[in-house]
């Protein structure tokens, strides 16, 4: 499904941005739960 060479959807950009913005959001919410429990 995921397949790198997949460009014909228009935006291809696209994609990889909306990956990139995920993958903060999910280190930003494991950051704030590690100093959640490293602090309590």
């Amino acid at each position: 499904m995921a397949n790198p060479n997949e460009e014909d959807d228009g935006n291809p950009k696209f994609g990889r941005l909306l990956v990139a913005l995920l993958l903060a959001l999910v280190l930003v919410v494991l950051i704030t739960f590690a100093s959640e429990a490293l602090f309590t």
